[in-house]
Parts: structure tokens; C-alpha cells; sequence
């Protein structure tokens, strides 16, 4: 598994929010999104999604939990009446390439904070992100990005 640290940029956000528990649910708002980026155009080689679930399902309710399928779009994209559009805060992530598979993500979560121990940080109070960047998706890989700061 690749480990590394990176700073994000603030992104301006189109979104699709699914509510309840997370799952097989989150897939299909993020297969939503993509229809509509499809019909948009803008989905290309240097695409970024994002899968933010904002909600800890340890202390919220299966059936309040949110989860935002996320394209990344231009500060000039005209609004669309037919999706959400936000902000996501930039900041410093510890970034893990993986499979796109139950058991990768698992051995992702046992690696990424003995990693942060080692490093001296600690998890930040921000959304952690899974980030798609063009053939990831093609490929069944992503980037599970987890905001620190220090200890």
C-alpha cells in the first residue's frame, strides 16, 4: 500500500447526497453523479471524484448518516439547478492508494494510524474523503485521504 502526505486545495463541489446507512447505497449515488457528469461533459482523464461520508456511523444513526458522491468542477461551471454545489476545505491528508476492495480498505484503516503515530499527527476534524482521479475508477483503485494535523 502507498503511503504518502499531500495537501488539497479547496475544491468546488457538485454532489449527489444519499442519507442512511452507508453501503450499496453509496455506490449508486456516486453511479447517479456520473450519469449526470456524463451528460455534462465532464468527465474526462484528469476527473476528480469524491465519496465523503459526513457522518461517523459510531455516534449517528444508520438511518441519519450522509454520504456526498462529489465531482470536482471549474470556479466558472455555471449552476445547475438539477445537483448540490459546495466547498470542501483543503488542508493536509495522509493519502492511501488501494484497491477498491472491502479487504484493502480494511488493512488501509489498520495501517493509517499506527502510520500517523510514527509521523506525529493526529486525525483532523474534517471529512474523511475516498478520491477517484481519472482510470482510477476504470481500475478499481482509489485514495482513501484522511485530514491530519499535528500532535
Amino acid at each position: 500500500m502507498d503511503i504518502k502526505i499531500e495537501t488539497l486545495p479547496k475544491y468546488r463541489i457538485a454532489y449527489v447526497r444519499q442519507v442512511g446507512s452507508y453501503g450499496p447505497a453509496n455506490s449508486q449515488a456516486m453511479e447517479k453523479l456520473k450519469q449526470w457528469a456524463k451528460r455534462k461533459n465532464l468527465l474526462t482523464e484528469s476527473t476528480i471524484l469524491l465519496g465523503v461520508p459526513q457522518d461517523n456511523p459510531e455516534t449517528t444513526l444508520p438511518e441519519n448518516c450522509r454520504y456526498d458522491a462529489c465531482i470536482v468542477i471549474s470556479k466558472d461551471y455555471l449552476d445547475d439547478e438539477l445537483i448540490s454545489e459546495s466547498e470542501l476545505d483543503g488542508g493536509t491528508y495522509v493519502i492511501c492508494t488501494i484497491k477498491h476492495t472491502a479487504e484493502a480498505i480494511q488493512r488501509a484503516w489498520n495501517e493509517i494510524f499506527p502510520y500517523l503515530q510514527k509521523t506525529g499527527y493526529q486525525m483532523d476534524n474534517k471529512p474523511i474523503l475516498e478520491r477517484y482521479i481519472g482510470e482510477m475508477l476504470n481500475n478499481d483503485f482509489c485514495e482513501i485521504c484522511v485530514p491530519i494535523k499535528p500532535l
